[in-house]
């Protein structure tokens, strides 16, 4: 795979098209005691950023306020994918940060939500053990198939420079290299 012989225009559409797809995201944080945990949560994009209102009562809430991390992915639906192993994906590595309760930057994202999601949001924020977090995408991965994929760069995520250019390794005979 080379720069040659793929467009980069197209991937890079691919790309900022797929989570636009998604009204959630999966996310992982890590425990204090250093156990991954997987979940996901609701969220809006703003200036570059994810941001998520969850409950404390939520693992990935403690863990995202403990630690001030969270990976971020979104992955190609099944049942569209034309090939289950091969399926298009983005994935970050965030910083996470809480916003203040009493900020305006609260109020302005929380009104994004209501936008998006309605006016169950205005139940929801009314619920003190709920807490916005920031993601801010600090690097991350495009796989956009086979032999296709993509380190993420740039200050505002929208750099794509392939992984390598070699695609994936053939098979070998590893029968010949055994010894009985």
């Amino acid at each position: 795979m080379t720069n040659n012989t793929i467009d980069m225009n197209q991937v890079l559409e691919t790309y900022q098209q797929l989570p636009e797809r998604f009204n959630s995201l999966l996310m992982a944080t890590v425990s204090p005691a250093g156990f991954p945990e997987a979940s996901y949560a609701a969220y809006v994009k703003h200036e570059g950023s994810f941001y998520v209102y969850v409950s404390e009562l939520a693992a990935h809430t403690r863990n995202m306020d403990h630690s001030g991390l969270a990976g971020v992915l979104f992955i190609e639906d099944e049942d569209k994918a034309g090939n289950l192993f091969a399926r298009q994906r983005v994935t970050y590595q965030c910083t996470a940060l809480e916003v203040a309760r009493d900020s305006q930057a609260f109020e302005d994202i929380m009104s994004l939500f209501e936008a998006k999601f309605g006016e169950f949001i205005n139940f929801l924020k009314q619920l003190q053990d709920f807490h916005l977090f920031r993601l801010t995408p600090q690097k991350g991965n495009f796989v956009q198939g086979f032999a296709r994929a993509f380190t993420i760069e740039g200050d505002a995520m929208d750099q794509l420079r392939p992984i390598n250019d070699k695609g994936h390794k053939p098979a070998t005979n590893r029968s010949s290299n055994q010894s009985n």
